[in-house]
């Protein structure tokens, strides 16, 4: 697809912004679990990230009513460079006694990405016209999962070459760099009303959820598939490849890369095919999320690494093609003017569902077994699928401005 110069700039600056996360988040765990030892304390750095966005995600609808959309990406952008000067300069003062200070800083660093990535998806229809909207989800999705594939590995290379603090002065300039091209984009118009009460502006996107009809749906999916995909965490996938597949951890890595590998041919299929697609979005979703309901279900009973990854890279795939007509169909849910607090209040769902769910299956883990745990997730894209087909006639193009 041709891109305009907003849209192009938008892809630009998110992209500098996502190399920066990936790099930050292997230098900050590396530092943290060389200065405790402990992998309780690591795994403690997404779960402050995950909790910093909920509370962001709950807040950010009373700026969104008052701070044009353009300049609230950058600022959090600016935001988190001046984030990361301060971490730089207190870097090397960190100990044992005091790395407190590392998870105050990822907090107020994730609170802004809470606020940034709704902004971020609702800017896209504003840059684009409506027949090229699914095109520019694919190719944002493409782009943000190869730079998730390829820094995840680079970033462990970077840490052989240079300490953690140097990492950290790099991400500091891919920061610097984002918020320029960001404070480059055009204003958007966005015009909501004035409500005399935060608490009202708080209320805006939920309230959009409990009347727009499809996304009432959608708030079921997304919950129902936050609790399913917990089974891919880190911890989670690890111990599988251990007790199941009875492989080193080298295969962790590699089921890991095959999903996102699937993640990025599914964003590269729904770009080729957007014409198609564009015209059965409520039947991609459909497919997509019985196709990862049964693909889920066959990993829980297999025992052969290699057959892992294979059905890793289908759920990566599957998931990839259910995912990007379901953001379209949000996008033409509603008024342009609704879309940040709906994008939100669905991050808030999100990300407050994850920390629970990532927790409890990690329980059901140890007490029922690590394929059980893998098979319910299954089941409970079999439910999505089904709220899907019972509703198919909501899963459309519903607008056009």
């Amino acid at each position: 697809m041709k891109l305009n110069r907003n849209f192009s700039l938008l892809l630009f600056g998110l992209s500098f912004a996502d190399i920066g996360d990936v790099l930050y988040m292997v230098s900050i765990i590396s530092t943290i679990f060389i200065l405790t030892d402990s992998a309780t304390v690591a795994s403690f750095v997404p779960f402050t990230i995950t909790t910093a966005m909920f509370i962001s995600s709950l807040l950010t609808p009373i700026l969104i009513g008052k701070v044009n959309l353009k300049w609230l990406l950058a600022s959090s952008q600016v935001g988190k460079t001046i984030l990361l000067v301060i971490l730089g300069g207190i870097f090397t003062h960190i100990t044992a006694e005091n790395y407190y200070l590392v998870f105050v800083v990822i907090g107020l660093i994730a609170f802004l990405d809470g606020c940034a990535n709704p902004v971020g998806s609702t800017l896209i229809p504003h840059y684009v016209k409506p027949e090229q909207l699914l095109k520019a989800n694919g190719l944002a999705d493409t782009i943000a999962q190869i730079i998730q594939t390829v820094m995840w590995f680079v970033g462990s290379l970077f840490l052989i070459v240079m300490d953690q603090q140097q990492l950290i002065w790099i991400v500091g300039g891919l920061f610097f760099i984002s918020s320029i091209i960001l404070c480059l984009l055009e204003n958007v118009i966005h015009e909501s009303t004035e409500t005399p009460e935060a608490s009202d502006q708080i209320k805006a996107g939920w309230k959009t959820l409990s009347q727009v009809p499809v996304l009432k749906k959608i708030v079921w999916i997304e919950l129902l598939e936050t609790i399913a995909g917990t089974v891919w965490i880190a911890a989670i996938l690890y111990v599988f490849v251990s007790d199941a597949l009875h492989v080193d951890e080298t295969w962790w890595g590699f089921i890991n890369g095959a999903f996102f590998v699937g993640l990025i041919i599914g964003s590269i299929y729904c770009i080729r095919y957007a014409h198609l697609i564009e015209k059965k979005l409520g039947l991609y979703i459909f497919i997509g999320s019985l196709a990862s309901a049964g693909v889920t279900i066959l990993f829980s009973v297999n025992s052969f690494p290699i057959m892992a990854l294979f059905l890793s890279l289908c759920v990566g795939f599957f998931g990839q093609i259910k995912s990007i007509p379901q953001q379209t169909v949000i996008q033409t849910s509603v008024a342009k003017e609704k879309l940040s607090t709906v994008y939100t209040s669905l991050s808030a769902i999100a990300t407050g569902i994850f920390g629970v769910s990532s927790l409890a299956m990690g329980v059901l883990a140890d007490v029922i077994g690590i394929r059980v745990v893998f098979m319910i997730s299954g089941f409970l894209l079999i439910l999505v699928s089904f709220i899907v087909r019972r509703n198919k006639e909501l899963f459309i193009r519903n607008t056009q401005h």
